[in-house]
């Protein structure tokens, strides 16, 4: 595993290859975009996907949480992608077992528009559940990126991603953090999300994920 350590609002922080920023100071986790259920949803709209994901998203929760010993987990937003993956047994059997295995950890989903119609979070999941924008200062938290004169701004929803190139034509396409000036656009931590092209501003700088790496390109 390989991080990257930058400042924002002077402060250091980790981003994590596991899709996930650390806030060493405040011992916090910050993700966005679980879409967990979104399979199950698909499922029971008669669409054949494969089960699994919320398992390996899981895992490589677990990894993230392991590897930085923190106390408190923050979700941007859409942690269920639809109200059929919400109730679905099977997801819920998983998350509850999860959720077992964690009891002292802290969690805080800052509601995001998938959010708004899957509901909130069965209430022993003890996930702490509040509209944007949420103010950890130096941060103010949303699911949609947004600049704001309260602190520099961490968020999701665009489920950044940029296609490299390669020198015998392959090309492909990575999850990414990108960090303007005012706004940390967190990659989907969900691996059933799929990734958008980004438009990155002179200043920017971007963080893709290959591998079990995060590797600056801009």
């Amino acid at each position: 595993m390989s991080d990257a350590e930058v400042r924002l609002a002077g402060e250091t922080v980790l981003l994590l290859p596991e899709r996930a920023l650390f806030w060493p100071r405040a011992a916090t986790i910050v993700a966005a975009d679980f879409h967990w259920g979104k399979a199950a949803a698909f499922r029971a709209a008669g669409i054949p996907i494969p089960v699994g994901a919320t398992s390996d998203d899981l895992s490589r929760l677990d990894a993230a949480l392991d590897r930085t010993c923190a106390r408190r987990l923050i979700v941007l937003g859409d942690l269920f992608h639809a109200r059929a993956g919400r109730i679905a047994t099977q997801t819920l059997a998983e998350l509850r077992r999860w959720r077992g295995l964690h009891p002292e950890l802290e969690m805080m989903l800052v509601r995001g528009n998938h959010d708004r119609h899957a509901g909130d979070p069965p209430d022993d999941l003890h996930i702490n559940c509040v509209h944007a924008p949420a103010f950890v200062p130096p941060f103010v938290l949303r699911h949609e990126p947004a600049a704001s004169a309260e602190g520099y701004a961490l968020a999701g929803h665009l489920h950044p991603g940029v296609v490299l190139a390669g020198a015998a034509l392959q090309r492909e396409r990575l999850p990414c953090f990108w960090l303007s000036p005012s706004t940390a656009v967190l990659p989907a931590f969900g691996s059933f999300t799929g990734h958008a092209p980004i438009a990155a501003a002179p200043g920017d700088h971007v963080y893709v994920i290959a591998d079990q790496e995060v590797v600056r390109v801009t």
